[in-house]
Formats: structure tokens, C-alpha cells, sequence
């Protein structure tokens, strides 16, 4: 009861009374009932990760930051949206928690009268540091990504180091009363898949909420069914370790089914959007950080709040945009393999499933292959046309052959012969790139298994491009002489070619350095060629790595080198 409570809280009580009473706004709901009372606002485009699965490879193009939505705007649209009934809000991005003024916005948001959630989205990165502030300020929950317990797996992921400081993220949401700080993992079949039982076994001391997603296709993240992990293989892949996994409640508008270990003392869901989608009970509205409205997460119709703000529209009128867009608004979206085809802005311009998983070219190179062997200057061609190469990367500079800058004495050896490391501190630092290639004759049986993704040891491209970048990383320790480099990107591709049974392995290297990068191609291509070899062994023992070589380099003092043979 409200009665002998203070003025102001007998007043809150009233309009509470009259909102479950009253019709919920016409505005926001569809043409098949559903009631939107959630609203997700990206803050911001721009993150401090570069995630392979956030972006497409060739990255993205972000919103000049005049055309993105100011604070007075973000909060005038908060206001509206709440005003006619959405009761929780939650904060996206990109990364949101990098936007300067993300404490002042929720703050100002945790006075809106009727709004009882503020939730946030992060990738954890900052999360340690800002969670007293984000604790102040009015945030209820938070929703943490992270896609791999393996800090290699990690780094190789998001493309920056930084898992240590998600998992202090963690825990510190914990020690300061989070229940339940809920965990985001996408699953994707040769990339983590392998580690379901290792999150599920977080939740035994720890109350989290780790919810398995399924891998859903967006603009350039390359959707592949085949690996997608839908929520059945999951589910009976955790039963086997647990085979007394009970079901939980679930809200009405929930998108996650929910379930616990009995005795664990967090819990675990499945955001199942592509097997088993909730679109009929979808409560869900988006802004994105330049202001359009998207009534769902799949659909590629926007419409531009910001425009009509900045032409002065009143609120009446921007209620009669969001109605008529709230209307269109589909029965369910298109389906898994027809939103594949769909155009759709990338992840990270949406503002959806924050820390949502995108496929880069790990696997499955077999599917989009042709079958017929191509020649290797065509594939090089291929590889630096559709690789997420560096933005300053010169494709015209490889395909051309300059003189070559070999030298008539060796340079790892001091005037007695013996071994001794270049001295490279009088050389110009510059932009230095190398390419590398090495062949694996697998024979038919592995060529196939390979090919159907059918060996018993898992993802056999997935494995060896994984490998190959690790090992580019770590050539100086391998290479007694070579110098340690910072590398500013590393790609290696496996392509599999019918004639003669065989796998093309490409890696690219690029360092802002003294001294060059072929040593870390050449180291990349190997390491991804014995990995093949050590996945394929089991079936077959006839398999020869052959034909390692560089194809090219550019930027050294020498002068570039483009094989021609």
C-alpha cells in the first residue's frame, strides 16, 4: 500500500497504479500486440577493441561525430520513449562505457519518472575502473562479452590484449553486488564451441548468468549455417556433463531459456534467435548511436530520429514517426538463411548483442572455393583484394616486381663467420610488409575429411590459421637471430584446392618497424602448414608440406621483391 508514505512517493505509487491500469501507449505497440517497453540506445560507434567478430574485415566506416546523437538528444529521447511506457533502458554501443559522458547520461536517465531498469552492455575492458561510478549513477545490470576463457583465444579474437582486465571486470561486478552479472558468449563451431562446459562451470561459485548465443548473420561477418551451434547441440552437449540441468522460469519477454546445475550458484541461457526465435514476444526497440530507429535487430527499414529532432519536430510528431515505424513492424524476421542474403548494417553500427560473435575467415574455405586449382598469382591477388589487410597496404606494390636487393655477403655473421644479429638502428622506420605461401599435398581421405569438416581432432583450417597467426607472433623466439617485432596485422588463409588434393596456405604480415616481416611470414606458414599436417596425421601419414616460399615484400631498404616464378 502507498497510504502513509511521504508525498512524492505516494505520487510515484499513483502513476504506477495508472500504467498497469491504463492502455499501453499506441505508439509503441505493434500490429500484432506487443507491447515495446525496451529500448536499447548505442551510445557510440567506436570501441577500444577490433574485434574480428564486431566488424567486418574490411572494417568499418563510422558516422561523422556531427551526425551522431548529442547527449540533450539522447536523453530528449529517452524521456519520449519512457514517458510512453518503456520501463527499461539499456545502454550499448560499440563500446559504450568509452563515452565520456556515460555516468552523466545514466544519471539523468535514473530520474525519468516510470523508468525501472538502466542496464549496460560492455565488453569489460574499463568496466573495473568505472563500476563504482556506473554503480552511483543508477546502473541495475550489466551484461559483460566475453567469447573465450583462453587469454591466446582472446587476444586472437578482439585483436588487443585485455582479458585479464575483463575478468577483474567480472569479479568486481560480483564483489559489489551485481546478482546476476550475466556473461554473453556467441558459440561458433570451430572457434569455441570446445569451451561450453568450462563457462557453464563458472557459474558453480560465481552468480553469474552466462547465456550461450547463437551465431546470427549481420553485413560482413561471412555467415556460415555450418557454424552456427544451434541451442539443442549445446543443450545436450552441457547434459552429457550434467545430465540433471533443470529448466527455469523465464519472463514472458525474455529472449533467454534459462537453466541451472542444481547446487551451481549462478544459472546459464540460450539466446536461440536463429533455431527457435522469440519474435512473437519481442518487447525490443534500437536507436543507434546517429540516431535511426530499427524496430528489429534484423531488419534493415531506419528511420532517423535525429533528422526530425534537429528539424524541430515536437513530440507529438516524433510520436507519430515511431508509431508509423512501430507498425511496420514485421510478425517475426525473414529467417535465418534469408537475413543471411539481407542488407543489414554491421554489429558494431546497431548497437545489438553487445560483444556479439562474427565469423572472419577462420574455416569453411572449402564451401566458397572453387573447386579448380587457381594459380598462386591469382590467389595472391585474391588474398590482399579480400583480406582485412592494413588500410595503407599497397596491393599495386606486390603485384609488381622492383630489381632485386639482394645482398653478395651474409648478414648474420660477424667478420669470423660466427653468428650475430644485425644491427638495425641506423635504418628508417617504415611501413613493412611480407607474404608468404606454403603448399600441404593431403591426399583424398584427408582432402575430404578436411574439406567436410569431418576429423575427429575438430576445425582443421580453423586450427591452422589460428596457428599460423600465433606463430608469426612468436617467430623471434623461434629464430635465434630474428629481431622481436610488434606486428600491426597478421592474416593467414588456407584455401583447398581439388586438383592434387591440396591446401594453399597464404600469410601476410605487416610491422611500422626498422627491419622487415618476412621472416614472420614464412614462420606463419609453417606453423599453419604443421598444424594441418598434426590434424590430418590420424587418417593419413602420406602427407607432404612442400613449396615454402616468399612471394613477396615491400618497404625495406633494399627495395620491394615480388617472385615472378
Amino acid at each position: 500500500m502507498c497510504s502513509g508514505q511521504p508525498v512524492t512517493l505516494v505520487r510515484v505509487c499513483v502513476v504506477r497504479v495508472l500504467k498497469d491500469v491504463l492502455p499501453f501507449s499506441e505508439f509503441l505497440t505493434d500490429a500484432f500486440g506487443r507491447r515495446h517497453s525496451y529500448l536499447r540506445i548505442s551510445l557510440t560507434e567506436k570501441c577500444n577493441l577490433r574485434c574480428q567478430y564486431c566488424m567486418p574485415e574490411e572494417g568499418v566506416k563510422l558516422t561523422p561525430r556531427s551526425q551522431l546523437l548529442t547527449t540533450e538528444e539522447v536523453l530528449t529521447l529517452a524521456r519520449l520513449f519512457v514517458h510512453e511506457g518503456v520501463e527499461k533502458i539499456r545502454l550499448t554501443g560499440g563500446e559504450p562505457l568509452i563515452r565520456p559522458d556515460v555516468l552523466h547520461i545514466i544519471a539523468e536517465m535514473r530520474k525519468l519518472e516510470g523508468l525501472k531498469t538502466i542496464a549496460i552492455t560492455t565488453n569489460g575492458i574499463n568496466l573495473a575502473r568505472v563500476l563504482p561510478g556506473l554503480k552511483k549513477a543508477g546502473v541495475d545490470l550489466l551484461n559483460i562479452s566475453l567469447d573465450s576463457l583462453v587469454p591466446a583465444k582472446f587476444e586472437f579474437i578482439v585483436r588487443r590484449k585485455g582479458f585479464h582486465k575483463v575478468i577483474e571486470g567480472i569479479d568486481k561486478a560480483v564483489e559489489m553486488g551485481y546478482n546476476p552479472v550475466k556473461v554473453n558468449c556467441v558459440v561458433m563451431r570451430g572457434l569455441n564451441e570446445d569451451e561450453l562446459l568450462d563457462f557453464v562451470a563458472l557459474t558453480e561459485k560465481k552468480p553469474l548468468d552466462v547465456r550461450f548465443i547463437e551465431y546470427m548473420p549481420f553485413d560482413g561477418n561471412k555467415w556460415n549455417f555450418k557454424k552456427m551451434v544451434s541451442y539443442a547441440e549445446m543443450l545436450d552437449h552441457i547434459k552429457q556433463q550434467w545430465p540433471n540441468l533443470e529448466p527455469l522460469p523465464g519472463d514472458e519477454t525474455g529472449t533467454a531459456k534459462a537453466f541451472r546445475v542444481p547446487g551451481f550458484k549462478g544459472q546459464l541461457g540460450f539466446i536461440t534467435s536463429m533455431s527457435d526465435n522469440f519474435c512473437g514476444s519481442c518487447n525490443r526497440l534500437r536507436i543507434t548511436a546517429d540516431g535511426n530507429l530499427k524496430v528489429c535487430l534484423f531488419g534493415n527499414s531506419e528511420v532517423s530520429l535525429r533528422d526530425f529532432l534537429r528539424s524541430g519536430a515536437s513530440d507529438e510528431e516524433l510520436l507519430q514517426i515511431i508509431g508509423a515505424a512501430v507498425g511496420r513492424k514485421k510478425k517475426q524476421h525473414a529467417g535465418m538463411f534469408n537475413i543471411s542474403q539481407m542488407k543489414n548494417r554491421p554489429m558494431i553500427l546497431i548497437g545489438g548483442l553487445g560483444g556479439y560473435l562474427r565469423q572472419t575467415s577462420l574455416s569453411g574455405l572449402s564451401q566458397t572455393l572453387p573447386k579448380q586449382r587457381r594459380p598462386l598469382q591469382q590467389s595472391l591477388r585474391e588474398h590482399h583484394s579480400q583480406n582485412d589487410g592494413p588500410k595503407n597496404f599497397s596491393t599495386a606494390n606486390l603485384l609488381f616486381s622492383n630489381k632485386d636487393g639482394t645482398s653478395d655477403q651474409l648478414t648474420h655473421t660477424d667478420a669470423q663467420g660466427k653468428a650475430s644479429m644485425v644491427n638495425v638502428g641506423d635504418k628508417a622506420v617504415t611501413c613493412r610488409t611480407a607474404t608468404a605461401c606454403a603448399l600441404v599435398i593431403l591426399g583424398p581421405k584427408a582432402f575430404g575429411l578436411v574439406r567436410a569438416n569431418q576429423l575427429a581432432k575438430g576445425d582443421a583450417l580453423a586450427v591452422a590459421q589460428l596457428a599460423g597467426i600465433m606463430g608469426a607472433k612468436q617467430t623471434s623466439s623461434l629464430i635465434p637471430l630474428c629481431h622481436p617485432l610488434p606486428l600491426d596485422h597478421a592474416s593467414v588463409t588456407v584455401e583447398l584446392q581439388e586438383e592434387g588434393h591440396m591446401a594453399v596456405v597464404m600469410a601476410t604480415c605487416q610491422t611500422t618497424g626498422r627491419t622487415g616481416v618476412e621472416m614472420e611470414a614464412l614462420t606463419a606458414v609453417t606453423v599453419a602448414a604443421l598444424a594441418l599436417y598434426d590434424m590430418c596425421k590420424a587418417v593419413s601419414r602420406d602427407i607432404v608440406i612442400t613449396d615454402i616460399k616468399l612471394l613477396s615484400k615491400t618497404g625495406g631498404r633494399r627495395g620491394d621483391f615480388q617472385r615472378t616464378s
